[in-house]
């Protein structure tokens, strides 16, 4: 396919991009940055400005584009991942205006150039948990997509209002338009320097619902979601299957969700943040376990 990728020189995209290259996909990144990676096409551009999305969208890749002589080519798919990343980073109005208004066009731009496959990247922080003011537990475990979203942050809000915004425009377009509700995104060298503090100290992981996502299937996630066509619009959990910490499900639910209710036997082992549906759906299997991948000897 011919993918146009936004944010792919952020810390997700920096991995999706590349899985997608070894799939065999054509990828044009546009961030603020170039992404340096070999075989990937670069443009900047501000996605808050609809004449420049939508310029990029209509525009040729890279030079040998021009040699066949038949005008631009058209993108098969759009992959939108570039977002102020969290709160506290720049003024809280600044991230809702940023992440709405540059997914408004992106979206916008892609259904008026009659691009059938839209996927746009979500938020953990949609269910209220991750940048509540204090504790927040879940309604009920383990927390599907049909759980409630009400966040109180200006990031989540911004990634409520953009599931509003896609769920709009597929109604109009009939166009396949899928979400990702990313977990915290974890990079290969972030296993031995973080995941002995996590087994130490598994509070720190509260606010994550314990959860993580290994930045390579998330590439996996979004291939699957180029993949899989039909589904109109539909949001989809994407974490890996099991805890990011040494506890098994049980003692979790023992120490920190006593009083939430649990709709169904859950594995030792096994996420609170459901990827039920993405299986389901998507045919999407996580391959890469932390336990796998850090040594524990002496935590």
């Amino acid at each position: 396919m011919r993918i146009l990728f936004t944010g792919g020189t952020g810390k997700a995209g920096r991995h999706v991009v590349p899985y997608l290259l070894a799939q065999g996909h054509q990828v044009l990144n546009v961030d603020l940055a170039p992404l340096e990676h070999e075989g990937v096409d670069n443009r900047i551009a501000d996605l808050t400005d609809a004449g420049q999305v939508f310029d990029v969208m209509q525009s040729y890749a890279n030079l040998s584009e021009l040699e066949p002589g038949g005008g631009v080519p058209a993108f098969d798919a759009v992959v939108h991942f570039a977002a102020v990343p969290r709160i506290l980073i720049r003024p809280d109005n600044e991230t809702f205006r940023n992440n709405t208004l540059s997914t408004y066009n992106v979206i916008d731009a892609a259904v008026k150039n009659r691009i059938p496959k839209i996927i746009f990247a979500s938020s953990e922080t949609t269910y209220g948990v991750c940048f509540a003011d204090g504790s927040r537990k879940p309604g009920y475990l383990p927390v599907d997509e049909e759980h409630p979203t009400v966040p109180e942050d200006s990031y989540a809000m911004s990634k409520v209002c953009n599931e509003a915004t896609a769920r709009s425009f597929q109604a109009r377009s009939g166009a396949n338009i899928y979400g990702l509700r990313i977990n915290n995104v974890i990079e290969p060298h972030e296993y031995e320097t973080l995941f002995p503090q996590f087994v130490a100290n598994p509070e720190q992981r509260e606010r994550n619902i314990f959860a993580y996502i290994d930045a390579r299937d998330l590439g996996q996630m979004v291939e699957r979601c180029l993949q899989t066509d039909g589904l109109g619009y539909q949001v989809f959990n994407a974490a890996n299957a099991e805890h990011s910490v040494g506890l098994t499900t049980q003692a979790l639910l023992d120490r920190f969700y006593p009083d939430v209710p649990v709709m169904r036997e859950m594995g030792e082992e096994e996420t609170f943040y459901s990827i039920a549906k993405a299986r389901k759906l998507l045919g999407f299997e996580p391959i890469y376990r932390w336990r796998d991948l850090v040594d524990l000897h002496g935590v």
